[in-house]
């Protein structure tokens, strides 16, 4: 979102011609501000200019009727403050809450209503959290911003409407508010900020947690800055500084995670527990599972009192790390309300409470240490006894799904069953991770059994419950079950299959060749109103593609096209690509790979090596010379996340061996021992005795045959030495350079 721009031709008063301004915060206290406290003298070059938020209270402020201060205002000169006409009728509305009559009014009006109610407006429709309002005021600010009018918003109602896009998981948009606030020099309140660098981070994707830190460091060098009692209320708070702390952890970066940390102290941010919870997660992520016990004895040694979660974190930190024995004791003692847990972990993890040399050489492990407060002294007693809810269970659970170990899941559920506390009991998720790990190991019918008992538990299951079934029976090639499933779902659970289910039984017909199934449960999910999604799509032609039907992948891709609900990507252009050169059309091939391009798609390792795969059914080699040429300059050329693998070198090196085009096939297994690939030697040497062993062993061809042939025999005597086969170069070195020169352009033999 840009930053609000200036009027065309703004007045320019003196500082100190110009009043205080004053508006009220939630709790009736009156707050000054003065352009000149500010050290940013760009913000106040015109009358038009945001208020720093000052205060999120729960609900958007009370505005009483003889005064318009009770609220924030940007001051307007084309309007000023008192509006007239139909804004009288439209702050009414939003004086008496009426949010959807006022937004309706709102979009009646022909003009742009004054800076009172359009601020007001925005901040009902950010406080009622739900997509219809956000959109509406997103619709708001976007008028706003294409009229240039955008300083007709006050800070609280932008800072609200951050808040509730963060939440809402639109968490870029809420970042383009708050830089924008940035970028005009006013800083927004915590709550606002901190929610969008919570956002962020919760989802541990790494492009978002380096974001949230930058946003974070952003927010700093603002107050740094500012240096003024008016940005207390943007001053960070343990909360804000949880979750700059949760995006470090995210990204593993245990050195920008201390410097945070000691900063806390700087701004009176006590840490509290979901510090140290966070602190857990980043000794899993580094693998120093010998830290974590030193954690939770730091915990307690500071007065804080773990929760519940702090236990789960050290389970899921354990079961992580593939550590399930550590993981089991600990469930086992929090069963037996044993409260010695820190001595238990310490002798189960064979911790070392010195920094050790050899294992601690990097400076993330000495940040962690210190981080940790490793201490030699007598592990301290929990200060309350800790029994294991669901969700530990059902994370030890996971582990021993992950290990293939589905009858200890089953036993898992079974002990659950048998607790008395609800909250300890197998929920929803429990039973689904348990069927999960039946239907990998393939024992459908006990999966089958175990969602009868989860129904006489009174657990309901969901739609995700009954996918891992059709998906386990997909697995097991039991499509007639599968098939009954889908059938029974809204009878049985009053669940209707959505696009996923489909996918997977659609899925399941290309393991059983039935490419006919496939199209008929892509047609019944689309006559039941569910739209497809590019996986429909791509493993439709999948169907198409395995079952040699490249003609009717080509239509489902142009359907493709034409959805306007989904964009082709490039996996469909890839399929689309191995559906011709399973054939040989290498043409039809080429043409898909040049419309890729045209959609700004390049290709991968997959597109090349289907092409290749394309060229040894049709048996073109020159093709096969031209493809080895582009992917050489991409492996040369630094081409970003290309590397070529086994199977596309291996297939331009087969093709090109048959086709004796020994240099090409010298350079391209060259290519495959610098990427870490063994050639596959026994293979060429017999591609080699069976089609080139009596190459040129004639006596009778004419001299000047003899000379045009002379470099090709080098390359063949020099692949018949890397061979291991007989040959003039043994005892002598052998250069790839030619003699003379006598290679094309393309290296050609």
């Amino acid at each position: 979102m840009p930053p609000p721009a200036p009027p065309a031709k703004p007045s320019h008063p003196s500082p100190a011609s110009v009043p205080p301004l004053h508006f009220r915060s939630s709790s009736g206290k009156t707050l000054y501000l003065h352009p000149s406290h500010s050290k940013s003298r760009r913000s106040f070059r015109h009358k038009n200019y945001f208020f720093p938020i000052t205060t999120q209270s729960a609900a958007p402020p009370q505005r009483s009727s003889s005064s318009s201060s009770s609220y924030p205002l940007l001051p307007c000169s084309d309007t000023g403050d008192v509006p007239a006409g139909k804004d009288v009728a439209l702050l009414s509305l939003l004086r008496q809450r009426k949010t959807e009559e006022a937004y309706e009014l709102y979009s009646r009006c022909p003009h742009i209503p004054g800076p009172t109610c359009l601020s007001r407006l925005l901040a009902q429709l950010a406080y009622q959290h739900s997509p219809t309002a956000l959109s509406r005021a997103q619709s708001l600010v976007r008028r706003l911003r294409d009229d240039n009018l955008l300083h007709r918003l006050d800070a609280n109602s932008l800072g609200l409407l951050a808040a509730a896009a963060a939440k809402s998981g639109a968490a870029p948009y809420a970042l383009s508010i708050i830089r924008s606030m940035l970028r005009s020099g006013y800083l927004p309140h915590v709550k606002a900020w901190s929610s969008v660098v919570s956002s962020l981070s919760a989802d541990g994707d790494p492009d978002l947690s380096a974001e949230a830190l930058r946003l974070f460091d952003s927010v700093l060098r603002g107050l740094a800055k500012a240096d003024s009692p008016l940005t207390a209320d943007s001053r960070p708070d343990t909360a804000a500084f949880n979750a700059a702390l949760n995006a470090a952890s995210n990204l593993g970066d245990a050195t920008v995670f201390a410097n945070l940390f000691d900063k806390m102290l700087a701004y009176q941010a006590i840490p509290d527990v979901l510090t140290y919870n966070i602190l857990i997660k980043l000794c899993a992520r580094a693998e120093r599972k010998d830290l974590i016990v030193f954690i939770l004895e730091r915990i307690i040694r500071s007065r804080l009192v773990p929760c519940i979660t702090t236990m789960h974190s050290i389970v899921a930190a354990y079961v992580g790390l593939g550590d399930l024995h550590t993981a089991e004791k600990l469930v086992q003692a929090m069963r037996e309300g044993r409260r010695d847990i820190c001595r238990l972990l310490r002798s189960e993890t064979a911790i070392s409470t010195s920094v050790d040399a050899e294992t601690n050489e990097k400076e993330t492990d000495l940040v962690l240490h210190r981080l940790a407060a490793v201490a030699s002294d007598e592990p301290p007693m929990l200060p309350k006894i800790y029994a294991p809810d669901t969700r530990i269970y059902t994370t030890l659970m996971k582990g021993y799904m992950n290990a293939g170990r589905a009858d200890d899941v089953i036993l898992m559920v079974s002990a659950m069953r048998r607790e008395v506390d609800p909250a300890s009991r197998p929920d929803i998720v429990a039973y689904t991770t348990a069927i999960t790990a039946l239907a990998n190991a393939g024992a459908m019918e006990r999966a089958r059994n175990l969602l009868d008992e989860m129904s006489q538990d009174g657990v309901s299951a969901n739609r995700v419950t009954f996918n891992v079934l059709l998906k386990g029976y997909c697995a097991q090639l039991q499509l007639d079950k599968a098939k009954a499933l889908l059938r029974s779902m809204p009878s049985a659970a009053g669940i209707e299959p959505d696009v996923f289910s489909y996918n997977i039984l659609i899925d399941g017909c290309i393991l059983v060749d039935d490419s006919a199934s496939a199209l008929s449960f892509f047609n019944e999910m689309r006559g039941r109103g569910i739209p497809p999604s590019r996986v429909s799509y791509t493993t439709l032609m999948k169907a198409f593609t395995v079952t040699g039907q490249p003609k009717l992948a080509h239509k489902v891709f142009e359907e493709m096209e034409r959805d306007p609900r989904v964009k082709a990507d490039r996996v469909a252009f890839n399929m689309l690509v191995e559906a011709f050169c399973r054939f040989g059309l290498i043409e039809d091939a080429k043409r898909v790979v040049e419309r890729m391009k045209e959609k700004g798609f390049s290709p991968d390792v997959a597109t090349y090596g289907s092409l290749a795969n394309g060229i040894a059914v049709a048996r073109k080699p020159g093709e096969a010379l031209l493809l080895w040429k582009e992917v050489k300059d991409r492996c040369e050329g630094g081409g970003r996340g290309f590397r070529p693998d086994e199977g596309l070198l291996d297939a331009l090196a087969d093709v090109c061996v048959r086709a004796a085009f020994f240099r090409k096939a010298l350079e391209i297994v060259a290519c495959m021992e610098e990427n870490g690939i063994s050639p596959n030697k026994t293979k060429y040497k017999r591609i080699y005795v069976e089609m080139h062993a009596r190459m040129f062993t004639s006596k009778h061809a004419s001299l000047a045959r003899q000379a045009r042939r002379s470099e090709r025999k080098r390359a063949a005597e020099a692949f018949k030495f890397w061979l291991g086969l007989p040959n003039s170069y043994y005892g002598s070195e052998w250069r790839l350079e030619p003699v003379g020169g006598g290679a094309d352009e393309f290296g050609a033999d």
